[in-house]
This record gives C-alpha cells, sequence and structure tokens, in this order.
C-alpha cells in the first residue's frame, strides 16, 4: 500500500533502521573506558537495583550481575552495539528485535523510579514490538536479500 511518500512496508524499515541507529547512539555515547576498566555504568546500575522497591529486582541484580560486573559490563555494551547494527542493516532481524525489547524492558524494571529514562525505553520496546509483529525485515533489510525469515 502506498503512502505519502513510501509504502507502509518502507515506513515500518525506516521504523527498523531508527531503532537500529538508536541502540548505535547509545552504544557510541557510553564511556567504554569507564564500563569496561573502571566499572561505572554496573556501579551504578548497583545503586540503583540496592534501592529499588521491588525485591525480585534487588535479588536478581545480586545474584546476576553483581558475581561477575566485567564481564556483564561487556554484554550489555556489546549488546547495545550488536543490536544497533542488525537493526539497522536487517540482519538477523527478529532476533535483534526480541533481544531489544527484553534489554528495553529490563532497563525501565530497573529504573522504574527514573521517569526521565522510562519514555526513552517505553518508546524503544515498542518500536520493537511493532517492527517484530509487522516483520520489518522484509523491506531493505539483509534478510530479504538473503532470503532469511521470508
Amino acid at each position: 500500500m502506498q503512502t505519502i511518500w513510501l509504502t507502509g512496508a518502507e515506513w515500518l524499515a525506516v521504523l527498523r533502521i531508527g531503532l537500529g541507529l538508536w541502540w548505535l547512539e547509545s552504544w557510541r555515547h557510553k564511556d567504554k573506558k569507564g564500563w569496561f576498566e573502571r566499572g561505572t555504568g554496573i556501579a551504578w546500575a548497583s545503586e540503583v537495583a540496592a534501592k529499588h522497591r521491588w525485591s525480585v529486582v534487588q535479588g536478581g541484580f545480586a545474584a546476576v550481575v553483581m558475581p561477575r560486573p566485567k564481564a556483564m559490563a561487556y554484554v550489555v555494551v556489546y549488546a547495545e552495539l550488536a543490536l544497533g547494527l542488525g537493526l539497522t542493516v536487517g540482519l538477523l532481524t527478529p532476533i535483534a528485535l526480541v533481544a531489544a525489547l527484553l534489554l528495553n524492558l529490563l532497563y525501565l524494571v530497573l529504573m522504574i523510579h527514573d521517569w526521565a529514562e522510562q519514555g526513552q525505553n517505553a518508546m524503544m520496546a515498542l518500536i520493537s514490538l511493532v517492527g517484530l509483529f509487522a516483520m520489518s525485515w522484509q523491506t531493505w533489510s539483509l534478510d530479504a536479500a538473503f532470503g532469511i525469515f521470508v
């Protein structure tokens, strides 16, 4: 269906690419030296989790993240890079969309008290959900070019 300038499928691809660029910007602006060498990102998240109103978040963070802060710093930083690249070029897009949705939901739950972050994470989660159910990888993607997930 033709809409203004682009088809509906092309607008969905624009949405997917925009989400990918958003993840790439999240990766780009991180102080990687701080995350990897000084553990600033995980230390900050640890403070947030320790004050969290839900005990499941406190316990989950203490059980999963705190025993391995350096590894988790690499997981977070490189997950954002992988999501950004995968969504921007449309490679393994359904997997990237599910992972993006889950990561944004984790960020939302962790930062339930920080309303400044809620809008960004909510919108990124919503875009991931729309992109997934609307199969946004069918246009302008390596998945479509290679016949993956058709």
